[in-house]
């Protein structure tokens, strides 16, 4: 049976995807500070952004299974507010889960699957990467990271066996929304912050289901050739697209126009 290892999946999109490789033959291991052993899932409490945790989780599970043959980096929180008010360790806390959270699990896993010189890596980004969120900032600028760094470690590992891949999901509805921490600071003087995080918010609420990016993960991991850039949807796809085609100039009006 292959092996999945998958943070940040004891809720929203993680647990769909952990729930569904597991009915799909999977041996599912899945890390994340809270959460716990539920049938064909074993939880290994791990904080990503400590480099020893994401060592000895990766080691626990070769010991046990002998192998690891995906890896999923999907464990990642939000921020919002002001980039001139906001408290600059939360800003470091927001970088530290969702881009060194994610290099923390790639590195303990890589010296495995180039000796294996096989493995998948799907690294969970944003739409928020292609199109930056105002107000939404770091959140934008982490997962702007994560799309870098998984382009560079497709090519730095092209001749390894080891596949990489990046998801970008649009909205999607999960306790993701409710959990944001907000910086508020500022509301005075950014007239437009409450309605753009309003605006933001209420478009996650009606966005698809963790069940539907569980599905394309999935399907990444079973595929031949995986792509290097990926979404969920079809109207995602066109502005993923649009997003990379088109001046940034405009990318940039159009979004404020949006959350303005």
């Amino acid at each position: 049976m292959p092996t999945l290892i998958i943070t940040g999946g004891s809720s929203g999109i993680g647990a769909a995807t952990a729930k569904l490789f597991a009915s799909n033959g999977y041996n599912v291991y899945e890390l994340s500070r809270h959460g716990a052993d539920c049938p064909g899932i074993r939880h290994i409490r791990c904080d990503v952004s400590r480099h020893d945790d994401c060592a000895d989780a990766v080691a626990q599970v070769i010991a046990e299974e002998g192998q690891v043959d995906v890896l999923i980096c999907n464990a990642g929180f939000g921020i919002s507010g002001a980039i001139e008010f906001t408290d600059i360790e939360e800003a470091r806390r927001q970088m530290d889960v969702n881009f060194f959270g994610t290099v923390n699990t790639v590195q303990a896993v890589l010296p495995h699957m180039r000796k294996r010189k096989h493995g998948r890596i799907i690294l969970i980004s944003s739409m928020a990467a292609v199109f930056p969120i105002p107000f939404q900032s770091f959140y934008s600028a982490s997962k702007s990271a994560v799309s870098t760094l998984a382009s560079a470690l497709r090519n730095e590992v092209r001749h390894t066996g080891i596949k990489v891949c990046c998801l970008l999901p649009g909205d999607v509805k999960t306790g993701f929304t409710g959990q944001r921490s907000k910086c508020n600071q500022g509301s005075d003087i950014y007239p437009n912050m409450e309605r753009a995080i309003a605006v933001m918010e209420k478009d996650e609420q009606n966005g698809m289901s963790p069940e539907r990016i569980a599905g394309k993960l999935l399907s990444l991991a079973g595929a031949k050739r995986m792509p290097l850039y990926t979404t969920v949807g079809l109207q995602y796809h066109l502005f993923n697209l649009l997003g990379r085609l088109l001046p940034q100039s405009l990318v940039c009006r159009v979004i404020g126009c949006m959350y303005s």
